[in-house]
């Protein structure tokens, strides 16, 4: 898949002092602006997306308001009103957050993705009946002056029973660098793969490939019919030494999957590490550049699993965003069964390729609005339905929730927004089409006390991550009041994650040494940076 230099990398989070820090920036926003990171507003209607099945022509097509553009920009940039990204089902910035919180510190401001956050937690969006996405689109006042949160979910189908998967053929490419001989590092990842083992049926199939300062092949695709007392000897048998050629890794890995790939299996990589590369290449880009057939031939994606404190969390994200796949961070045996079990069929099958999601906001209605977190998904608005740029891939049982502010102008009433998925059948890659919309009047309840104790649990995730990062969402309460509600809804939801949340907020208010003001500040019309 073609990638758009730019438009889909991990990017600048320096301005986290400023009124919700980072985000999704629209076409639009090359248009004017005073300087304050708003732009100027443009009154016109903001049509929702066309459910065209094609992909679009980004070489001096019209915009979706009529404006001729050029080389991707408009003529006249006014803003567009639109949101693109694509999506993301990872959870490794919350787990790594948490585990960093309990060790005494706080979490490097770079490391805090707020769409992870927010993903880390269930939110019971009504699921479709076969492959694709349902789209439901909510929301509520947020508790300051003219502004709401709007909440944006899309759910796959529900994830299949143990029994009634497709079979699976993975290849775990395995760390054993001196780095991994850390507390919760080689040790951890020995009990998740025994955990994965005993899960995994007779019909599955595995390889192990080992890497230090050169890659070796433990184990080539072996079926586990009855094979599971060699594999384990396998793993057993593995000790850190030397440094970190992840690279070397890497390709010797796609090598083993690409030889002992099965036909009709979801097969994959699986690299579980702390993605500390010192040797080889040690940038995603040139590392994935030399796998690139397999992904693009054989469709063989790559899940990756944080280990450790001292953790490569930029790393392991570019290369799973690159990889076609996604990340998750493991920081005891709890969390690997919660993974490797009661999540397994999510992390295998594949529903949905290059999914990406494009809201149009109604500028009749909405003055201005922000996209809280995704900035290393971000979309060029006429990439929408450009399949050959890459989206994100999406598996059975998977949510995906984007959370929005968004001040409405004075008076407004009627359309806020409609939200469009877009993606590849996994197998056929022909392209679908879903979409949802959300009125004002679904979105004027209070936040606090309202029906829905899972839009709650989101708010409490995403300005939880927000004041880690060190910006300020409109109404977020400091983190004492944050602490008192995410204990309630924990009590009211009876959900333990959900109290291990309230848990973290609690650390990271004693080690902020108090919350945080609220307050949102003025701005002009548009979307925000």
């Amino acid at each position: 898949m073609e990638r758009r230099t730019g438009k889909y990398v991990r990017t600048w989070r320096g301005a986290l002092g400023v009124l919700l820090a980072g985000g999704v920036l629209l076409t639009g926003c090359s248009g004017a602006s005073d300087g304050t990171g708003y732009s100027s507003a443009d009154r016109r209607a903001a049509p929702a997306p066309a459910a065209s099945g094609g992909a679009a022509d980004s070489d001096g097509a019209k915009g979706v308001d009529g404006s001729k553009k050029q080389d991707g920009l408009r003529e006249s940039a006014p803003p567009d009103y639109l949101s693109t990204f694509a999506l993301d089902v990872d959870t490794a910035s919350y787990g790594y957050a948490r585990r960093t919180l309990a060790y005494g510190a706080l979490p490097e401001p770079t490391t805090v993705r707020p769409e992870e956050f927010v993903n880390s937690f269930r939110q019971g969006y009504r699921r479709p009946a076969g492959n694709g996405f349902t789209v439901n689109v909510d929301g509520a006042r947020a508790g300051a002056d003219g502004w709401s949160l709007v909440r944006v979910g899309l759910a796959t189908r529900a994830a299949p029973a143990r029994d009634e998967r497709p079979p699976a053929a993975l290849t775990f490419v395995v760390d054993i660098s001196g780095s991994m001989a850390g507390a919760g590092r080689l040790d951890l990842v020995k009990k998740s793969l025994g955990i994965l083992t005993d899960e995994l049926r007779d019909d599955d199939s595995v390889s192990l490939v080992t890497f230090s300062d050169e890659a070796k092949t433990l184990l080539p695709m072996t079926r586990l019919r009855d094979h599971r007392g060699r594999i384990r000897d396998r793993v057993d048998s593995m000790e850190p030494t030397d440094s970190t050629n992840l690279e070397a890794g890497i390709r010797r890995g796609y090598d083993e999957a690409v030889d002992g790939r099965v036909k009709g299996a979801n097969n994959r990589v699986v690299l579980l590490s702390d993605a500390l590369a010192n040797t080889g290449a040690t940038d995603a880009e040139t590392i994935l550049e030399r796998i690139g057939s397999a992904r693009r031939e054989y469709g063989i994606t790559l899940f990756g699993v944080g280990v450790g404190s001292d953790y490569g969390d930029a790393l392991m994200e570019q290369l799973t965003n690159k990889g076609d796949g996604h990340t998750t961070y493991i920081a005891d045996e709890t969390q690997a069964r919660k993974v490797f079990v009661d999540q397994l069929p999510a992390h295998l099958e594949l529903t949905a390729r290059d999914a990406k999601a494009q809201v149009a906001f109604d500028p009749e209605t909405v003055e201005k609005f922000k996209l809280i977190g995704y900035e290393d998904r971000k979309v060029a608005d006429e990439d929408f339905r450009n399949d050959r740029v890459d989206g994100g891939e999406v598996g059975p049982g998977h949510t995906v929730t984007a959370l929005y502010a968004v001040h409405l102008r004075d008076g407004a009433s009627g359309h806020v927004a409609t939200a469009t998925v877009r993606w590849l059948d996994p197998r056929t890659r022909a392209p679908h089409e879903q979409r949802g919309a959300v009125e004002t009047k679904a979105i004027d309840g209070p936040l606090w006390g309202g029906d829905s104790k899972r839009l709650q649990v989101t708010a409490v995730a995403a300005y939880f991550a927000e004041a880690l990062r060190g910006g300020q969402l409109p109404g977020a309460p400091g983190l004492g009041e944050l602490v008192s509600r995410a204990d309630t809804l924990a009590s009211e939801t009876e959900d333990d994650s959900v109290r291990k949340l309230a848990t973290a907020i609690g650390q990271a208010g004693r080690l902020k040494g108090g919350g945080d003001d609220t307050g949102s500040g003025g701005a002009p019309e548009g979307e925000m940076d």
